[in-house]
């Protein structure tokens, strides 16, 4: 999986690559590096591509988890820019058991569950380059 990502097409050409996604899918580790065609007018990393290199990962890791029984979608997202982006910036993600019980224990009877995560997206030296938060959207299938 962690292979096709890396070929799908706006992680390909942003530049995006995907360092590490667990087997279990609980933990996956995306890098962006600076390079001509996604810096900015300002010589940093373009903000799209920043945001782009979080995108799929939080439903990815939850609707992984959750299995068939759940509908899993993207519903929002936000961005800070906290400082200018430079050289190599990472985001790691980590899906703990938690949170998947809480998110069961939500929606055991049907009804819809917005969960909020946040990721930051980390420098080289560890400073917070941008945070970004994204809302999930999950539903327990009915009869299941």
């Amino acid at each position: 999986m962690r292979h096709l990502l890396n070929l799908w097409p706006p992680f390909l050409f942003a530049g995006i690559r995907v360092a590490a996604l667990s087997d279990d899918f609980r933990h996956a580790r995306v890098e962006l590096r600076l390079r001509p065609w996604n810096r900015n007018a300002v010589g940093t990393h373009f903000g799209g591509s920043l945001f782009a290199m979080t995108d799929p990962f939080w439903m990815l890791l939850v609707m992984r988890r959750l299995g068939a029984d759940h509908v899993v979608w993207d519903r929002a997202g936000t961005i800070d820019f906290l400082k200018p982006g430079r050289g190599i910036v990472h985001a790691e993600f980590r899906l703990d058991d938690a949170t998947l019980d809480a998110i069961r224990a939500e929606t055991a009877d049907g009804a819809k569950h917005l969960r909020w995560f946040e990721t930051p997206v980390l420098d080289a030296a560890g400073d917070t380059v941008a945070l970004v938060r994204k809302q999930v959207y999950v539903r327990r299938k009915p009869g299941r």
